[in-house]
């Protein structure tokens, strides 16, 4: 397993390339950077042309640098790059990642460019992430050493990415997941895919891996590794380059071959890890991987619209969920206490009716918890003149507080009334899901069939 600590952390960085251009790569790295190291690390910014960077002191070259760096960041055009990488050999830098573009993806006489630069790199025995790529971000060490449009909150899933654009969907959208790494790794000249996963395997912060891939150079290699991270960690892959169309524009994106598609679905299931089809999807399932805890497949379903656990019924049949039968003395629990509608379903799932009070759904999550051979449950809320929202999700949390290792999933359905009501879930890590169709299809990665 190769060393990656100088590059994810770092106690000093330098910036290659940093300037005071509005709008350019080079300053959006330098900002990243400031922000985040708060004492953390030392940092400087390297530009010939520019005396002052965000009010600090530039070097004209990063061995004009007293102190050691841990980690050079390269942001200058293609033509220069090979030249930095022998000033950064010089300095015996700890790692590089270079930003630049205009390599391996732009054909043959980019890709003896790389050739050189990589050459290089071994070496002097200096790991190298890229080029080509939009950098990489530690949320736990304060680090984020890319030109994202922002710096994501901490969380516990990393999210891997051949393409820096992709990444940047995910860091945005991942707002009330959080992230724990977000790393792109471009043309993969290096430091590639199995190298990050490795580190990750032992990364505490990260819960869950999620992957967006082109192509995977060692399949046999990549199974190894997956298959024993899977036992502790889930892994969640989208595979782009399905089909010979998709396959050529990967070619001409980061100057990777993709391969047989049959190969990789074959290889994802041997070894465990979770295929999904959607940027939307691999939020999905890794909000819920990170938040709950995997189970046996055996679920409830609560609801105030009768209308709603139908569907939800299909969704579980179409998704292979199994509903548990509710036992007798779980309906006659339910039965006897005074909040309940005498009208209420008597089955799986539960419809406690439109005028369900928040005492109404206490009473059943409880009961139907308590019941040995359900695993979790999923809670459904409709918008009803007489619905209390915020009330509600107190409810959830609470019974989530009592029945830790059983996950609920929930789904406060409509628009504006129940917004308050979902931030707070999502704040005590219940993952809420505006849709019953896609969040139940989520729940099936996490039910151990």
């Amino acid at each position: 397993m190769r060393d990656l600590n100088k590059i994810f952390n770092p106690k000093s960085v330098a910036i290659v390339g940093a300037t005071a251009r509005e709008k350019s790569v080079g300053l959006g790295v330098a900002r990243n950077i400031l922000e985040g190291a708060q004492g953390q690390r030392s940092v400087f910014f390297v530009n010939p042309n520019q005396p002052e960077i965000l009010g600090q002191k530039t070097y004209s070259k990063i061995i004009d640098i007293q102190e050691e760096i841990d980690l050079a960041v390269i942001v200058v055009p293609a033509p220069v790059v090979s030249q930095i990488v022998d000033e950064c050999v010089q300095k015996k830098v700890g790692g590089v990642v270079i930003i630049s573009a205009g390599f391996s993806e732009i054909g043959k006489e980019g890709q003896i460019k790389q050739d050189e630069i990589v050459k290089k790199v071994k070496d002097a025995g200096i790991p190298l992430i890229g080029p080509n790529c939009l950098g990489v971000i530690n949320t736990s060490v304060g680090l984020n050493a890319s030109f994202a449009p922002r710096t994501p909150k901490k969380g516990e899933v990393a999210f891997v990415s051949q393409s820096g654009a992709l990444l940047d969907i995910l860091i945005d959208g991942a707002e009330d997941l959080g992230v724990s790494c977000a790393i792109s790794y471009g043309n993969e000249a290096d430091v590639g895919l199995l190298d990050v996963l490795e580190w990750l395997e032992n990364d505490q912060a990260t819960k869950v891996i999620a992957l967006y891939v082109e192509a995977i150079k060692d399949g046999r290699r990549f199974m190894d590794i997956a298959s024993k991270i899977v036992k502790t960690k889930p892994i969640i892959a989208l595979k782009a380059g399905k089909f010979e169309s998709s396959s050529n524009a990967v070619k001409s994106h980061t100057g990777s071959m993709a391969g047989d598609y049959k190969i990789y679905n074959s290889a994802f299931k041997q070894s465990g890890v979770i295929e999904i089809e959607s940027i939307e999807e691999m939020l999905d399932v890794a909000k819920l991987l990170a938040w709950q805890n995997r189970c046996k497949n055996s679920f409830g379903i609560i609801t105030n619209g009768g209308g709603c656990g139908v569907l939800a019924t299909d969704y579980c049949k179409i998704n292979g969920i199994n509903l548990a039968k509710l036992s007798s003395e779980t309906v006659e629990k339910i039965s006897a206490n005074p909040v309940m509608s005498p009208v209420w379903s008597k089955s799986n799932p539960a419809d406690i009716v439109g005028d369900a009070s928040p005492m109404r759904y206490k009473a059943t999550i409880e009961a139907v918890l308590v019941q040995e051979d359900i695993s979790g449950v999923m809670v459904i809320q409709t918008p009803q003149i007489m619905t209390e929202a915020l009330e509600n999700a107190r409810v959830i949390i609470e019974a989530h507080n009592s029945f830790p290792s059983k996950p609920i999933v929930c789904f406060f359905l409509g628009g504006k009334i129940s917004q308050e009501a979902i931030k707070l879930l999502q704040e005590n890590k219940i993952p809420n899901y505006s849709e019953l169709k896609r969040g139940i299809k989520s729940l099936s990665f996490l039910a151990q069939k």
